[in-house]
């Protein structure tokens, strides 16, 4: 029930985020909940091999790379979701941040006791 919850907020943060971001742009609900669904897949899968890779960069930068790695890892979702639109890497980097802030606050409010 809860990774439910959280998928449907995320969706919602999404949109939210299409709205207030220029240069972001989500078709419908329909669209932001598979593009919530294909970044939180690409975060699990491809970005712990991103990071790995990128180690010796991410070191120099004392981690400040990882924020551009989730900015690819948006960007790429918005090139597999049809109805999910990122216009370049700008728009990319902040909607990025904006969603781990909203997906470290959700995960704060419906962790387990």
């Amino acid at each position: 029930m809860r990774l439910i919850l959280r998928w449907l907020i995320n969706a919602g943060a999404l949109m939210a985020i299409a709205y207030y971001l220029p240069g972001i742009a989500v078709s419908g609900f329909y669209s932001a909940l598979i593009a919530a669904l294909v970044l939180g897949l690409v975060n699990a899968l491809i970005r712990p091999i991103l990071v790995v890779l990128t180690l010796p960069i991410n070191i120099l930068t004392l981690g400040l790379f990882t924020l551009v790695i989730n900015a690819l890892m948006f960007w790429l979702a918005s090139s597999i979701v049809k109805g999910f639109e990122v216009a370049g890497f700008g728009p990319a980097f902040w909607g990025a941040l904006i969603m781990v802030v909203v997906s470290w606050l959700v995960g704060e409010l419906l962790k387990k006791d």
